[in-house]
């Protein structure tokens, strides 16, 4: 599957709603996991602005790439950021999305608390 690298150098991004385990079937409520590394998949909200608009986007993280305390509003980055592009049947109907990954979520309230401290 395809995925594009999406540029975060100039956007603003912050946790629109905290960190959620991913489920990988609702029915079971089975937990999504890393197909390479077995990590459990976490849910991370984020408010992505960018170019004068401002989009929420669902990103998908293991959980050992989550770090920092991350509660709503806190500033963060976006490590190895990607989109993919997806398409399924689901009860003859045709859904297709963008699908967001990164290898990690860092909160930057510490930098930022930390380089303050320093001036």
């Amino acid at each position: 599957m395809r995925q594009i690298p999406v540029d975060t150098s100039s956007a603003v991004v912050m946790v629109a709603k905290v960190p959620q385990v991913k489920v990988r079937d609702r029915r079971t409520g089975e937990i999504a996991t890393d197909m390479e590394t077995g990590a459990q998949l976490m849910t991370v909200d984020v408010m992505f602005a960018a170019n004068e608009e401002v989009e929420i986007l669902s990103v998908t993280v293991p959980e050992p790439g989550i770090t920092g305390e991350l509660s709503m509003g806190t500033p963060v980055a976006l490590t190895g950021l990607v989109a993919r592009p997806w398409e399924n049947d689901f009860n003859g109907q045709r859904r297709h999305g963008i699908a967001f990954r990164a290898v990690a979520v860092t909160s930057l309230a510490d930098v930022a608390a930390t380089g303050s401290k320093a001036a």
